[in-house]
């Protein structure tokens, strides 16, 4: 392996590892600077993906227990513990993400919208009704998805 970028596609971790202990002794001339750079952005990304990811499942469920209650009660009684159970995990998941990222929570409107679209299949689909009954925006502001006492009514 002659270059840092033939390391880089050849041994990932190796690649990391030497990179590491470069930063740490300084030797920034040695660094393969493209494919950190890369590296650190992926990095960032990979956390607000995790964001999006925990609010489409948060926002699912409110969602469905939103549904359920309002049009299909039989749904509510084996969807609601096990929903509100997923609510609570989501919302503390997502809390967690926030406090080791404190600059995504600026995001969290954003993130919201686009895990909204998702959700709005995944608790159509659940359900059973058709997409269209479904709001087609989220009904609830960002504060109130991430309130850990907020349940929507019926």
């Amino acid at each position: 392996m002659n270059t840092k970028a033939e390391l880089y596609e050849q041994d990932f971790y190796r690649w990391t590892q030497e990179q590491a202990t470069r930063l740490d002794a300084r030797q920034f001339d040695a660094l393969d600077i493209p494919h950190l750079v890369e590296e650190i952005t992926s990095l960032g990304k990979s956390e607000q993906r995790e964001l999006y990811t925990r609010l489409s499942l948060l926002v699912t469920h409110l969602l469905k227990l939103h549904l359920a209650a309002q049009g299909r009660p039989e749904d509510l009684r084996p969807a609601g513990r096990g929903g509100q159970t997923t609510v609570k995990t989501q919302r503390l998941d997502v809390a967690k993400v926030l406090r080791d990222n404190p600059s995504l929570r600026a995001a969290v409107p954003g993130e919201l919208t686009d895990a909204y679209a998702v959700a709005r299949v995944e608790a159509a689909a659940a359900l059973e009704v058709e997409e269209d009954t479904v709001p087609s925006a989220c009904p609830w502001t960002a504060a109130q998805v991430l309130d850990h006492d907020f349940f929507p009514a019926p």
